[in-house]
């Protein structure tokens, strides 16, 4: 079995040891990185550790292992609960990444952003270094990253907003086990904002048009400034001098309704308050559009996996490869022993 050692506070940390170190390589990634099948060549030398951070519910997991190979098929696709989006940031060594018929050779500073609902693979060529952050799709939303997000994205990592990134990662990874709950959801808020900013400005994104994207940002923002007004289709289309039909065909476009776009916004700034303010929650709710407490609990739940008053309470949801406890043991949900310091 895969052993964890802790070095340092506020973050999850694995290791392989003694025995199957493929088998155990293959549980420690699935723990952290989904659903994967591995393949190491030079198993007895084989060497690898992981340490997670969690930022709200995002995942940011450092890596460290010798050459090996992975695929993510049709059955662990499947066996992964939810839908994720991983931005993979190569610190040292090569690895190759393919998906949707994209393959990139990644080196020191490359950034490959991968869908984890399709199928990919990977290669590790040499000793590699690398750090991960596991975004799961429903977040997105709040930043209207679907409009950007497909598989096998690759980011420039020479750019600034590339780069402002990857170093804000590095300063928050330190900062994680000091902040208190409202810094940790205001960071995993402009992690998410960042992200979305270096697609946005590398460009590499597919699109049916240069005028659309531009549209729907503009379109977002005005969503934005006036989540506390009755916005409308009427009110974006009137803002913008289009037609209703065309607003709705934007939005449309990346599988969403306007109603959709604007409760998931909604729903994301009572989030915040529930954390970064004492109000009741019936205040929160009337603010953010809610009239029914009934209903702002109901639809926050389904959303967060829990009610604003666990949310608030600081109540823990269960995660995808989160350690649970078993018997006074601290475990991942595959078995892997997982002591969190």
């Amino acid at each position: 079995m895969a052993r964890e050692h802790g070095t340092a506070r506020g973050h999850e940390a694995w290791a392989t040891g003694p025995g199957d170190r493929a088998s155990q390589w293959r549980e420690m990634l699935s723990a952290t990185h989904l659903p994967w099948t591995v393949s190491v060549p030079d198993a007895p030398a084989f060497d690898a550790r992981i340490r997670r951070w969690w930022i709200d519910d995002l995942a940011l997991v450092d890596c460290a292992c010798g050459p090996c190979s992975g695929t993510r098929q049709r059955r662990q696709v499947a066996d992964t609960d939810g839908e994720f989006v991983t931005v993979l940031i190569t610190r040292a060594g090569r690895e190759t990444v393919s998906q949707c018929g994209v393959e990139a050779e990644l080196k020191p500073g490359d950034v490959v952003a991968w869908d984890s609902t399709k199928p990919a693979r990977f290669a590790v060529w040499e000793p590699l270094s690398k750090r991960s952050l596991l975004i799961p799709r429903a977040a997105l939303d709040e930043v209207s990253g679907r409009t950007w997000v497909t598989g096998g994205i690759r980011l420039d990592g020479r750019s600034p907003a590339t780069r402002l990134l990857t170093t804000y990662l590095d300063t928050l990874s330190m900062a994680l086990p000091d902040l208190p709950p409202s810094a940790v959801a205001a960071a995993r808020n402009a992690t998410l904002e960042l992200f979305i900013g270096a697609l946005r400005a590398d460009g590499d994104v597919p699109s049916t048009s240069t005028a659309r994207p531009a549209l729907r940002a503009s379109m977002d923002r005005f969503i934005e400034q006036h989540l506390l007004d009755a916005v409308t289709p009427t009110s974006i289309a009137s803002a913008h001098g289009v037609s209703i039909r065309t607003v709705n065909r934007v939005f449309n476009a990346t599988g969403q309704t306007v109603g959709e776009v604007i409760r998931v916004r909604r729903l994301a700034r009572a989030r915040d308050d529930l954390t970064k303010t004492d109000r009741p929650i019936s205040v929160i709710a009337h603010r953010w559009g809610f009239s029914d407490i009934s209903h702002f609990s109901r639809t926050f739940k389904a959303r967060y996996g829990r009610s604003p008053s666990d949310y608030r309470g600081g109540a823990h949801v269960q995660r995808p490869g989160a350690a649970v406890q078993r018997g006074g043991v601290r475990t991942d949900e595959t078995g892997v022993t997982a002591d969190r310091d």
